[in-house]
């Protein structure tokens, strides 16, 4: 079986090398700057912002730093435990998987 795989950049400096090598099951498909819209984790990001890592007040340097990373992995793993959800946030309808 042949899996063919389409990676999606969406402009960030990292993404950008001039002697990587691509397999040729690979093609990359950078997105146009500024177009959160067409990249899904912006949106994965946005419902984390506004659901678990938003409205903390600290009282110190120290505490942010201290509570920023255990804030950051309870909501990530609180995400992970609803696949259903990230499906939900990161679909799109106007981009299905075509059987070629």
């Amino acid at each position: 079986m042949v899996v063919a795989v389409i990676v999606r950049l969406d402009g960030a400096g990292w993404h950008i090398a001039n002697d990587l090598e691509i397999p040729e099951n690979i093609t990359l498909f950078p997105i146009p700057p500024y177009s959160p819209e067409l990249n899904p984790v912006e949106n994965i990001w946005e419902f984390l912002r506004g659901n678990k890592l938003a409205i903390q007040v600290w009282d110190d340097y120290e505490s942010i730093v201290r509570s920023c990373v255990r804030s950051c992995c309870d909501a990530w793993n609180w995400l992970m435990s609803m696949p259903e959800r990230i499906t939900s946030i990161a679909s799109r309808q106007w981009a299905k998987r075509v059987n070629a």
